[in-house]
């Protein structure tokens, strides 16, 4: 029997911005330990007894800033494979072509183990005892859902009312007072959205429920380009067939739906970590009930969560307060209201707000830029080139860019020249010439790029040749 664990990467995190974005999104946030969230679901599958691959599938435009995740924490014992989605269609078709591609790889016996990547779990031991029940009901035939046995009438969470590894039903997210009537009962578990299942049979089963998803996905693969390696192996869905899958969630399109679904019940110190306040909860309160990270001076002050990254907070005279501050956006919310910081997030995205998407840091898979200052037709850039590594060959419509090499050596296409630019040399770059830049050193190139122009977004970009795949 082989096991397979998949993990779904997927989501904006927005009841944890400003932390959470689009492009750098919740699984990516780190905790305490130094480890983000994504790492930790990576090992949390990898350590599982004979374990040899480990399937992600995320978003095209986080594979890079993935695999760096991965390689921090992977001994290379473990082969990691992706499937990259165009755009996001929830977790039915996601699970629908990691079961394709199982099968088609390992045969319909192959057992998958679907977890999330932004869920915390601290009893390691626990969860493979857990693994292990649930494999074997798999072996069997079943459908099998973990079931976290609740503490709290929680109701940010789906619930599963359970008799033993009985399913009797699913229920959606309930009032406080039905939350307490769940939990008073003894017979409800939250529904964590891990599942254990045989790809056949999962794919049986996803014939018979919602075999429109699963026709239009084997569809999509059909169409999708594959590539393989020493220790890797990588499916990019093709946008244009991906365009086609219905957006459903497994819940939904089978495990409602089956009469072969069980639940393995467990206490295994789980956390989906979904907002401010269960994150903050992670860390040790003083003697007023304050949990700090960063440097912040409280007067008076009780029962917040405060986090900030390079500056000072004061707080007087508050209780009850979340104060998230980063380089470009601060956040303070009353703790009865964490749900509702998605609205924010949701209305960012709604005016164009760059701070819904990308942070002053970004990370590309040739280094990372930082936004130094930004206003009307101007933005200003510190960029680091990794050495070896090279931008895209693009074009700009409606800016003009000035390169000032501060430290290392770039190799620069402007135009019809090509050029070598060392320490304190620079090149301007008019708007609508091809351009692009390459680090040949063996240290990182660092410069200061100045736009000028009617815009500056970062969507006025055409690429024409992309070592990374991004044309």
């Amino acid at each position: 029997m082989r096991l397979i664990p998949i993990i779904l990467c997927g989501g904006a995190g927005s009841r944890l911005w400003p932390v959470s974005r689009e492009l750098h999104p919740k699984p990516f946030i780190r905790l305490d330990d130094g480890q983000s969230l994504l790492q930790k679901a990576f090992l949390r599958g990898a350590l599982l007894p004979d374990v040899e691959e480990v399937l992600t599938v995320t978003n095209r435009e986080l594979f890079f800033k993935t695999e760096d995740e991965f390689r921090e924490v992977n001994t290379g014992e473990v082969v990691t494979s992706f499937i990259l989605e165009p755009f996001g269609r929830n977790t039915a078709p996601a699970i629908a072509a990691a079961a394709y591609q199982i099968a088609q790889k390992y045969g319909n016996d192959a057992i998958a183990l679907v977890l999330a990547a932004d869920h915390l779990i601290i009893n390691q031991q626990a969860f493979q005892e857990a693994v292990l029940k649930a494999v074997e009901l798999a072996t069997s035939g079943k459908l099998v859902t973990f079931g976290i046995q609740p503490d709290s009438p929680e109701t940010g969470y789906g619930y599963i009312e359970a008799d033993g590894n009985t399913v009797l039903r699913f229920v959606e997210k309930p009032s406080l007072e039905k939350a307490q009537e769940y939990l008073a009962s003894g017979r409800f578990l939250w529904n964590s959205g891990m599942f254990c299942f045989s790809v056949g049979a999962m794919l049986q089963q996803m014939e018979q429920y919602c075999p429109q998803i699963l026709i239009a996905t084997k569809a999509c693969i059909e169409q999708s380009r594959f590539a393989e390696g020493k220790g890797y192996a990588l499916l990019e869905l093709d946008p244009d067939t991906f365009a086609n899958v219905a957006d459903d969630s497994i819940d939904y399109a089978v495990m409602e739906k089956s009469n072969q679904v069980a639940v393995v019940p467990c206490n295994i110190g789980w956390s989906d970590i979904g907002t401010w306040t269960a994150l903050g909860d992670l860390a040790e309160p003083d003697a007023d009930g304050n949990r700090i990270q960063g440097d912040a001076l409280l007067y008076d002050t009780r029962n917040c969560t405060i986090q900030s990254s390079d500056r000072l907070v004061g707080a007087v005279g508050v209780e009850n307060l979340i104060i998230i501050d980063t380089p470009d956006a601060v956040l303070v919310v009353d703790k009865c209201s964490a749900q509702d910081v998605k609205h924010i997030y949701s209305e960012l995205k709604i005016k164009g707000h760059d701070a819904h998407k990308f942070h002053r840091t970004v990370h590309r898979p040739w280094g990372v830029y930082t936004v130094l200052e930004e206003g009307n037709g101007f933005k200003i850039k510190r960029i680091e080139v990794n050495p070896g590594a090279s931008l895209s060959l693009q074009m700009h419509s409606h800016r003009s860019e000035h390169w000032v090499v501060v430290s290392g050596i770039a190799k620069v296409i402007n135009g019809e020249r090509e050029i070598v630019i060392n320490t304190n040399e620079s090149t301007f770059i008019p708007a609508g010439h091809k351009h692009r830049l390459q680090n040949p050193g063996t240290v990182p190139c660092v410069m200061i790029e100045v736009q000028s122009g009617d815009y500056v977004g970062e969507d006025d970009i055409v690429r024409f040749e992309d070592v990374y795949g991004r044309v």
